[in-house]
């Protein structure tokens, strides 16, 4: 009999909103729109662009629910590794199908909570240009309506004491999308059925993306 994976905790990862909040509010200047977009119970999926590496540690301090993101397997090294656990966080294999990773993810929402997802897969030009298919999987196979979200201002400008991070007391803008479905409405999980609803996500996030850049006055690209 093998032994169950467990989920991670909904305790820990309402520590890490809460080290979210001090940290992203005492270092920047957070703006947060549409935060009241984000379903108050049950299972939600947030969609987040990702340009640089406060995002995720943005997005946990500003988001209304303790959030347990998905974060590649490299970051947990040394001490990182049992703090980003005890926080509520997921390991995952990006170069193979990390089933350890999808059944906890499932686990989450089947638990009612928020899963991050960066569904880029990694960090580049933040433009929702390319996504993986795990975020239909995940949406579509947890039952989950997915919450787009856009981190915007953290790549603007380089900071003076610590050039890889924005300027410190900087404003970065986090804009909540309105929540929708991936799914068609006919329940199926087929290859077929997550690439087309892989083509309506990258749409509504490229959509909400560009909402945002208008909304917060960002630059709009052409």
């Amino acid at each position: 009999m093998t032994e169950a994976t467990p989920v991670p905790s909904g305790r820990g990862a309402a520590v890490g909103r809460g080290i979210g909040i001090g940290l992203m509010y005492g270092l920047w200047k957070p703006r947060v729109l549409g935060a009241w977009r984000v379903p108050s119970a049950g299972p939600v999926i947030l969609a987040v662009n990702h340009s640089h590496n406060i995002d995720g540690p943005m997005l946990m301090g500003t988001a209304p629910r303790p959030v347990h993101f998905l974060i590649k397997k490299e970051a947990f090294v040394g001490p990182l590794d049992p703090f980003l656990r005890g926080i509520g966080q997921l390991k995952v294999d990006r170069t193979a199908a990390d089933r350890t990773a999808i059944t906890q993810a499932l686990g989450v929402l089947a638990d009612g909570g928020a899963l991050g997802i960066f569904p880029e897969g990694t960090r580049g030009e933040g433009d929702f240009a390319s996504l993986r298919a795990g975020l239909a999987y995940f949406a579509v196979r947890g039952g989950a309506p997915i919450v787009p979200v856009a981190v915007l201002g953290s790549t603007e400008a380089r900071g003076r004491l610590i050039s890889a991070l924005p300027p410190l007391r900087s404003r970065v803008d986090v804009v909540f999308g309105d929540a929708f479905d991936a799914g068609d409405g006919s329940g199926r999980r087929t290859r077929k059925a997550l690439d087309e609803a892989t083509v309506r996500i990258q749409r509504k996030l490229a959509a909400h993306l560009e909402d945002a850049r208008r909304l917060t006055g960002r630059p709009v690209k052409t």
